[in-house]
């Protein structure tokens, strides 16, 4: 009690001389320069931080422009395969590299793998709440009046969000499309907008959708074999719940209509699900018109190695299959990954001017690399590299340094370290709290 009765007195003295000592209008000046100071600090931060991003911005393009020029010599060294399809694309899914491409940007019709994007679409509104799995979907007249590769669907029909991802999936149901763009978004028109946003955000820069299933005839719904890449990949990375169903080879569902009940069969369309293989065929998704001759996009796994192949315009039916394996075979037979599970050990670091005088760093990302070349993963050396100096405010993710791989002497790519918290500048309302932590001590 005498602790606390000193410790009250101290600090009604030390009120009180803070009064006196200063005027009224002396200490409305002093809350307003306050002000003002913590002002200009908030203004500080937000540049601080645009310019930290830009400088993010600008390393991430160098990266790129690095990426290109070596996946401009790996293109120049590719193997010849002697694929007759106007145009595909070999892609790694973890890191995004490419490892064998012919003519990836030419625009050409996509048919059903349009159905990628759909499927990315429905799966964005189950992460964001809008929708769950047994949320029941009904087919409407336009719907229902779909034709192509289809389920048969019944206008007034109910099925649950599940059965119409297996529907679109494994048969490539155009009427289960139509109507789950309908339940998202009110109308295949506002949902074909959407694909074309979402499409935008992943980089797809020669897409154009112009219906949700591919079953359109116009000349201008076109997309490219590196664009499809860049979806599947979305969509198999983001949601890998999707190879759950793109897996399935045979499944039924259920009508239940005023005509009665009865069970429809589905197959899957993708057979390269059943061909022989060393690696395992996991998806994704096939398409055909006359329009489109034979597409695909075909993902597998070995060695805990994704691949994604695409195929577009392949002259027939055999040959979408078979050069989706040639190329997958490929991929396998000369890749490797390294993926830097461990992680490096990182020490706290120092902050000048902060109400914290150090701040912990984390890794924003894990580190992978691609090789085509069977180099010794073992030989991979981490150099960690923190700023000179920081100074406060630091913002939780702002970058504080960045780890660098190196093989050979040979840097292979680095990954930022950023802030786990955020440290705020020391301040008047700061410096009185710190006051009164010492006093009531």
């Amino acid at each position: 009690m005498k602790k606390i009765s000193k410790t009250a007195g101290i600090l009604f003295l030390c009120a009180t001389l803070l009064c006196s000592a200063v005027p009224p209008k002396v200490w409305g000046t002093q809350l307003k320069q306050e002000a003002d100071k913590q002002e200009a600090d908030k203004q500080q931060a937000e540049e601080q931080s645009a310019k930290q991003q830009a400088e993010q911005k600008k390393t991430s393009k160098n990266q790129t422009d690095k990426k290109e020029v070596t996946k401009q010599k790996n293109m120049e060294q590719q193997a010849d395969l002697g694929l007759q399809s106007k145009s595909v694309v070999l892609m790694e899914a973890d890191t995004g590299t490419i490892l064998y491409e012919k003519n990836p940007d030419e625009r050409l019709s996509p048919a059903s793998i349009t159905k990628i994007m759909t499927l990315i679409l429905i799966f964005d509104a189950i992460e964001q709440g809008k929708i769950k799995m047994d949320d029941m979907v009904t087919t409407s007249a336009y719907a229902k009046s779909m034709g192509g590769s289809q389920v048969f669907l019944e206008e007034g029909e109910q099925q649950t969000v599940e059965t119409m991802i297996k529907c679109i999936v494994i048969a490539s149901g155009n009427d289960a499309s139509v109507a789950m763009a309908e339940h998202l978004a009110g109308s295949e028109t506002e949902f074909v907008a959407q694909m074309n946003r979402r499409a935008k955000e992943l980089g797809m820069e020669n897409t154009v959708f112009e219906d949700c299933c591919g079953l359109t005839d116009s000349t201008t719904h076109l997309t490219t074999a590196k664009d499809v890449a860049l979806m599947s990949r979305e969509l198999i990375t983001k949601y890998p719940k999707i190879l759950e169903y793109s897996g399935i080879w045979m499944d039924t569902i259920t009508h239940v209509t005023d005509k009665g009940t009865k069970e429809f069969g589905l197959s899957n369309t993708n057979k390269l699900l059943k061909m022989s293989n060393s690696f395992q065929v996991t998806g994704l998704k096939t398409g055909s018109t006359s329009l489109a001759k034979y597409c695909l996009s075909a993902t597998a796994v070995q060695d805990g190695i994704s691949l994604i192949a695409v195929i577009m315009a392949a002259p027939d039916y055999k040959a979408r299959f078979g050069e989706a394996q040639a190329l997958l075979k490929y991929g396998y037979a000369n890749c490797s990954l390294y993926q830097d599970k461990e992680g490096v050990e990182l020490q706290p670091i120092g902050v000048k001017g902060g109400q914290k005088d150090k701040v912990e760093g984390e890794l924003s990302k894990e580190f992978s690399y691609l090789s085509m070349k069977g180099e010794d993963f073992g030989k991979i050396e981490k150099e960690v590299q923190y700023k000179d100096s920081l100074e406060a405010p630091i913002h939780k993710g702002d970058g504080v340094g960045q780890v660098v791989y190196k093989l050979n002497d040979k840097e292979l790519g680095t990954v930022a370290i950023v802030a786990k918290e955020d440290v705020g500048k020391v301040d008047f309302s700061h410096c009185l709290w710190q006051l009164w932590r010492m006093l009531c001590v």
